[in-house]
């Protein structure tokens, strides 16, 4: 479906009579990230998935600016529009999350409860956000420079290294995400690291104080970063609960699928 400036690749999945769930995927994902998540939840919810720009087969028809988080949440809220979704729930992982984070705060009227997987309100000083502007520009320029399949599984396996991801990499089905994340093109993944990454992203810390959404916050254990960040968003705000998974890192939906299933049948079924 063509929405201002992208052609969005989406799927809906379910009774439209049900509540709706958007979900949004974090970088390198897809609109499969929570295909294990939705079939867990089975016939509860309207499930409505998507690629994001940069991602998948979502094609960004304008300039680098569509890129954005400003303009994607834009185009979102006018794509829930055209499927005549007037109210829904929402789960965002990592930049997914960062995305959802900045739809609840800008249309809040538009959904109902909002569950932030491993996610940010972003760096709080220009100079933090300049250098991550610097360190993502670095990265995707070994993105771009990853022109055969070899050297995107060398990008992925490094990335997957990071700490925060925990012990992913011993995961059953760690292949199988790997084979997943290589179906996107490096180069449409460099922009979406420039244009919507931590360091281009506003800062959301000041307007998170005012949000009156109720938020759900997951954390992995192995998380540490986001552990001591998530902290910090649920002493600001009031409507916001902390709930740190067990067996997890940043990845919580791949590596417990299990607990964050219960946690969205609990949260969202819990009277606000």
């Amino acid at each position: 479906m063509i929405i201002e400036n992208y052609q969005f690749h989406y799927s809906l999945i379910g009774n439209p009579d049900r509540a709706a769930i958007l979900f949004l995927h974090g970088f390198m994902g897809n609109i499969d990230e929570f295909d294990e998540t939705i079939k867990l939840l089975s016939d509860k919810f309207y499930y409505l998935t998507l690629d994001l720009p940069g991602h998948g087969k979502t094609q960004v028809l304008g300039g680098d600016e569509y890129y954005t988080i400003a303009n994607t949440a834009h185009a979102l809220i006018n794509l829930l529009d055209e499927l005549k979704i007037a109210k829904c729930f929402l789960v965002g992982y990592s930049m997914g999350g960062r995305l959802a984070l900045y739809l609840t705060l800008n249309f809040p009227e538009r959904f109902h409860k909002v569950l932030l997987e491993s996610a940010s309100p972003g760096l709080p000083t220009k100079l933090e956000r300049l250098k991550r502007i610097k360190i993502d520009t670095q990265i995707g320029s070994k993105l771009t420079r990853s022109i055969e399949k070899t050297d995107l599984v060398n990008f992925l396996s490094n990335w997957y290294n990071q700490p925060i991801f925990g012990d992913i990499k011993n995961h059953p089905e760690y292949d199988r995400m790997i084979e997943s994340r290589l179906q996107n093109n490096p180069y449409e993944l460099d922009k979406s690291l420039r244009f919507m990454g931590t360091g281009c992203q506003p800062s959301l810390w000041e307007k998170l104080e005012e949000n009156k959404i109720p938020l759900l916050l997951l954390v992995g254990k192995y998380d540490e970063n986001f552990i001591s960040i998530n902290t910090e968003m649920a002493q600001l705000c009031e409507f916001a609960q902390l709930k740190i998974i067990s067996n997890a890192g940043h990845n919580i939906h791949f590596e417990n699928t299990l607990a964050f299933v219960e946690n969205i049948k609990d949260f969202l079924y819990a009277p606000s």
